[in-house]
């Protein structure tokens, strides 16, 4: 197995950004722009390395090489993304890693493209691209091409010789298990289970009891071979459970009004630890929407929207308004549940004042409600 924070070392320090690699400070899928530059370096980066992987490292300041972190991403369904608007599209993965110098809830993002020996290229317009473009690697830039395209080998060997260095071994892993469990507090339950005498992995959360059920929070889950982080969430609760075989979470969130709040199960995942030395994942969607009374969801829709536009003005909150900002994440999701699908494009107006905000648990707020957003849409 391939240790992935050795890999983003080996990377970082062999090579500058060239035809096998890119770094970003930040990847963006929010917006057309974001998602169309990403789409062309997948495309550019899958047809200069037709026989072997490519990569995107994503969380690192460009000049100084300087590991900044992003948070982390948990969308399954980016490949999605590719089949959509690429034709002959390579198959990808998005995996989390964790680095000691970084703050718990940040990893480095690494996007590894598989090589499909064939020419891959725009199958609809994206953005300002246009349909049937293909891109290729000129050094670091990813250009378009004009005339016909030939796929050609050239990285190769350099790429094999990178990933043979970063071949997980004992000592890697047992240093991973010793880190991680030194990382977390004792309340966080820090633990370890062995797979198929060749898998580690590392688990830790706080625990609490609700009406007689076990749940865990702050929970955070590690592949210490491959050293990736696999789950990760802040404030929502999730039941663990595990066999010889597979580990299962399944994460629930808290949805209500005035305090009258319920668990609903948004989603599963289940790691499924194979004999052969594989491992995949499996996401089952769960999430039923509750129905509350649309009145009582039609003022709460108008009075998110009034604080956003105070917000927006940067004009002064009332005490009543500055206390609703907790809940203000939480009130336009369950909006947007209840058919006000502009909720979100109105809370993503108050995201830097959240994210400015002392208290930073209305901000997470903010990120958990964005994500129930996008696997809504997803599924």
């Amino acid at each position: 197995m391939i240790n992935k924070r050795l890999l983003i070392k080996n990377l970082l320090s062999h090579n500058d950004e060239n035809s096998f690699y890119d770094k970003k400070q930040k990847l963006s899928f929010s917006t057309k722009e974001g998602k169309a530059k990403f789409l062309k370096h997948i495309c550019a980066l899958s047809n200069s390395n037709p026989e072997n992987n490519s990569y995107i490292v994503n969380g690192v300041e460009d000049e100084e090489n300087k590991i900044i972190g992003v948070d982390f991403f948990d969308d399954s369904k980016i490949q999605n993304l590719i089949n959509a608007y690429l034709k002959n599209p390579p198959k990808i993965e998005y995996d989390n890693v964790p680095f000691p110098t970084l703050p718990r809830y940040k990893v480095v993002g690494l996007v590894t493209i598989y090589p499909n020996n064939k020419v891959t290229s725009l199958l609809k317009n994206a953005w300002k691209y246009r349909k049937e473009t293909i891109f290729y690697r000129r050094g670091s830039n990813s250009m378009p091409s004009y005339g016909n395209f030939e796929l050609r080998n050239t990285n190769k060997e350099t790429v094999e010789a990178i990933e043979k260095n970063a071949r997980n071994n004992i000592e890697l892993t047992l240093d991973g298990v010793f880190d991680f469990i030194n990382n977390h507090k004792s309340e966080y339950n820090p633990q370890y289970k062995v797979f198929n005498e060749q898998f580690v992995l590392c688990w830790a959360g706080e625990k609490k009891i609700i009406n007689g059920e076990e749940f865990f929070t702050r929970v955070d889950i590690e592949l210490i071979n491959e050293q990736v982080r696999l789950f990760f969430s802040s404030l929502d609760d999730v039941q663990i459970s595990y066999n010889n075989k597979s580990f299962i979470i399944t994460e629930y969130i808290l949805l209500g009004i005035d305090k009258n709040e319920t668990h609903y199960p948004l989603e599963k995942t289940i790691i499924n630890f194979k004999a052969n030395g594989q491992h995949d994942i499996v996401k089952e969607f769960l999430f039923i929407p509750p129905k509350l009374d649309i009145h009582i969801i039609s003022r709460i829709y108008e009075n998110c929207k009034s604080i956003i536009k105070k917000i927006v003005g940067d004009i002064a909150l009332s005490v009543i308004e500055h206390d609703a900002i907790l809940s203000l994440p939480t009130d336009c999701l369950i909006c947007f549940l209840h058919g006000f699908i502009d909720a979100p494009e109105q809370l993503k107006k108050a995201k830097n004042f959240l994210k400015n905000l002392e208290d930073k648990t209305t901000y997470i707020k903010y990120k958990e409600a964005m994500r129930v957003v996008r696997k809504m849409n997803y599924n």
